[in-house]
């Protein structure tokens, strides 16, 4: 069979092998391909995997030999799933890949937000402003510990269990809105609506999906609903935040400040208004993509990949 990977690079930047993959069928591999090339590039493939190259309806229809769409991702809105069940084209994704890599980012952005490793160094080692100092210790302004500080979390799947565990660690408490809140919440957190984790919590985080009823959740009603001191943390999905309405609660010290992993465009448009944001801390998409992360999806598409040949799909989103 014949394999064409559209857009391998986040994945495999060429540190890790499409080796297993090889094995499997006859691999074409594009770093990137434009959405006017899709067609040409797919003609002949039996087999599609994609990140974020979408697949509309239109495109499928003009892919005839097209029999399974492997999403490299968890996500699969790029696949007009709908069009590719009509033709009895199988869709797999990949879950679970990325979830120590994400919780380990969601505390790299807490962290610096509260310590500001970044600034200190730059000022020893740019500015020798310790080697020029009188005190053996100096603080660019005051910091603050995690411990006895209020986290709550806006999605309670796997992610933010995870992420409410290593909370619980840093002597943090815990507050959790999740759709179902009529279960027993785990031993020391504590679920909650929204309107009371906006009025208690000091650092925000979300680990929710992207749907009709969040997208656009944080918006300026939301943001003056928060503590002034408090962080706002978005390792999930850009289209949660209004993204205006963020840039000036910061701006204006309604919240304190913002560590964020995902933007509504992404790239993101040069006027962005949260590039030029104050206290805002922006990683590009990064949170999934550990080399370990990476070679766990690497597994996962393999693994769909040969279950698919044998006849048994496996992490099938479009039965």
């Amino acid at each position: 069979m014949k394999t064409t990977i559209l857009d391998g690079f986040t994945l495999n930047p060429g540190d890790l092998s499409w080796h297993d993959l090889e094995r499997l069928s006859d691999c074409t591999i594009y770093d990137r391909t434009a959405a006017e090339l899709i067609v040409e590039r797919c003609r002949e493939a039996e087999i599609i995997m994609t990140n974020k190259v979408p697949l509309s309806a239109e495109t499928i229809a003009q892919l005839p030999k097209l029999e399974f769409i492997n999403v490299m991702a968890t996500g699969y809105n790029i696949v007009d799933v709908d069009a590719a069940k009509e033709r009895g084209i199988v869709v797999s994704n990949a879950a679970g890949y990325s979830t120590p890599s994400v919780v380990q980012h969601t505390f790299a952005l807490m962290l610096q937000i509260f310590n500001n490793t970044a600034a200190h160094s730059h000022s020893v080692k740019d500015e020798m402003r310790w080697a020029k100092g009188a005190d053996f210790s100096y603080t660019l302004h005051p910091w603050h510990d995690l411990a006895g500080k209020t986290l709550g979390i806006i999605g309670f799947g796997t992610i933010g269990k995870k992420v409410a565990e290593v909370a619980l660690t840093f002597g943090m408490k815990v507050l959790a809105n999740r759709r179902n809140m009529d279960k027993e919440a785990p031993e020391g957190i504590s679920y909650a609506g929204i309107e009371e984790l906006l009025a208690e919590a000091d650092v925000l985080s979300f680990h929710c999906p992207q749907t009709t009823e969040t997208k656009g959740m944080v918006n300026e009603g939301f943001l003056k609903s928060m503590k002034s001191s408090a962080v706002l943390i978005n390792t999930a999905r850009g289209g949660l935040v209004d993204e205006q309405a963020l840039a000036n609660a910061l701006n204006e010290g309604t919240i304190a400040a913002a560590g964020l992993d995902v933007l509504s465009s992404e790239p993101p448009a040069m006027d962005n208004p949260l590039l030029s944001a104050k206290n805002c801390i922006i990683t590009p998409h990064m949170a999934w993509a550990s080399k370990e992360a990476r070679q766990r999806l690497m597994h996962i598409l393999v693994e769909n990949t040969r279950a698919f040949l044998m006849g048994e799909p496996q992490n099938v989103v479009n039965q």
